[in-house]
Order: structure tokens, then C-alpha cells, then sequence
């Protein structure tokens, strides 16, 4: 037995997909992990589709929070202006993106929200900060406080995304001769203050340039430092299910862990 999922998540119900659509991607997503197996343990470059690379940015988010960096809980702790990333990778977060599903005109605390670019072509360029976490830094506030009904303010993101390259994910499976696609992540192995990462992943195989067969069962492993750093390939396929967003993502070697 396998299963698999697909979503649309919109503001406005018009811009919805067609509900049949959603389930015939969902189960064409289920049978094509029909017959998975394990593949040998090694070293290979590492496809993330947009629904499973969303979740890279999700770790990273932990780290840029003003509330882990003034604590020391990030490696990304006093990096501001290095280059941690490739110069293929820029994040930004927008409170204002018309339409999105995190938009809003003034953050928790009341101050207005606006565009901050986080990663700017590889280089660190903000933390994401309430009015707390920003006096802590000696900084000020980008407007991200975020809080519940009954909760302190905090600081976390608006929209935030991975902004596009060029070419979808079929034209990187092509340009790649061997490696591991990525459709669904098990776990929470991430630690934001040394940056490792170790995930249970299934997906297919991708042997010259083409999928080969699915696979399950197996570890990916990194460190989200050097991950960031070779990520050598950034679809135009940029994809919304959420508040946070990525296309397809190529980082050039990570450990797969299995047989």
C-alpha cells in the first residue's frame, strides 16, 4: 500500500484548482510509489519538488528568527551580510504580497509589515525580528511580530519564499545523470543550532536523466549550511500551498542512507 497527497490553497475561491484535478494529482502521486525499494547507501545530488523543498525554508525560518539568533540557538548566529548560500539562492518575506495567505497590513505588535529580503544572491541579509528580539540585536523591528489569541509576540514569517530560476523540475531530472528525487520527508531531524539535518525521504531514482524507478525507506543527510551552499539548480516552477513557498531545488551531494 502507498499513499500521497495534493492540495490548492487559495484567499479566493476562484483562484482554486478544479477539485478533480487536486485528486488525480493526489493519486497519480500515490501509484507512482507503487514497487519503491531501497537504494545502496551513497553520495548523489539531491532534487527537492517544490512541495518538499518548502520544508528546507521551513528549517531555515528557524534559524533567522530573532528569538533563536539574540539566544545563540542558530548557526546562522552574527552572520549578517556572509555568504551562506549559493548565489542562485535568494529568500524573500513580504507581508504586503497581494493575495497571500500570510499577508497583512500591520504584524502583532502593531507596526507595518513590508518586504525583507533575508538572503539576498547567497549573502545573509536579515533576521526576521519583533520589537524584542530586535532590541536584544540592537536592531529594529522588520515587522514580523506574530502572536495567538492568548500568546507573547514573536517573531516569525509573513510570505516567504525561494524566488524562482530558470527551467521546471522536468528540465533539472534531465540535467541530472544520477541522483534522488524528493517527494515526501518523514521526521523533524534538523537541529538549528549546528545546522544538521537528517530526514527519512522517498521519491524516485533518477539514473541519465530520467526517473528510474521510486524508492523508500531511505535517510537523506546533510548539513544546512553546506546544503544551502550547493544548491547548484533553482526551477521557475515557484508553487503556493501555503504561507511559504519554493520551486524545485538542486543541492549537488548529500548522503542517502539506506541499504
Amino acid at each position: 500500500m502507498q499513499m500521497s497527497w495534493w492540495s490548492s490553497v487559495t484567499r479566493r475561491w476562484c483562484d482554486l484548482d478544479d477539485p478533480t484535478h487536486v485528486g488525480r494529482v493526489a493519486a497519480e502521486r500515490a501509484l507512482s510509489r507503487l514497487g519503491a525499494r531501497r537504494v545502496p547507501t551513497c553520495e548523489v545530488p539531491i532534487v527537492f519538488e517544490p512541495a518538499t523543498a518548502r520544508s528546507l525554508l521551513g528549517h531555515l525560518v528557524a534559524c533567522v528568527s530573532g528569538s533563536s539568533v539574540y539566544r545563540g540557538a542558530s548557526f546562522l548566529a552574527n552572520r549578517l551580510g556572509e555568504a551562506v548560500a549559493s548565489e542562485r539562492v535568494s529568500v524573500m518575506d513580504d507581508g504586503r504580497r497581494i493575495g497571500g495567505l500570510g499577508s497583512r497590513p500591520f504584524d502583532g505588535e502593531g507596526l507595518p509589515t513590508r518586504r525583507t529580503p533575508v538572503i539576498e544572491n547567497g549573502r545573509l541579509a536579515s533576521y526576521l525580528l519583533d520589537t524584542y528580539s530586535a532590541r536584544k540585536l540592537g536592531m529594529a523591528s522588520t515587522g514580523n511580530a506574530s502572536r495567538g489569541a492568548g500568546s507573547a509576540p514573536g517573531a516569525g514569517p509573513t510570505n516567504l519564499w525561494l524566488e524562482p530560476g530558470e527551467g521546471d523540475l522536468d528540465a533539472i531530472i534531465a540535467d541530472t545523470e544520477r541522483g534522488f528525487l524528493v517527494t515526501w520527508l518523514f521526521g523533524h531531524g534538523f537541529n538549528p543550532v549546528s545546522g544538521d539535518f537528517s530526514r527519512g525521504a522517498a521519491g524516485h531514482w533518477i539514473e541519465g536523466g530520467r526517473l528510474s524507478h521510486p524508492v523508500e525507506e531511505v535517510t537523506i543527510a546533510g548539513n544546512l549550511l553546506d546544503m544551502l551552499r550547493n544548491v547548484d539548480a533553482v526551477g521557475d516552477d515557484l508553487l503556493w500551498q501555503g504561507s511559504v513557498a519554493s520551486p524545485s531545488v538542486r543541492i549537488s551531494s548529500m548522503t542517502v542512507a539506506g541499504e
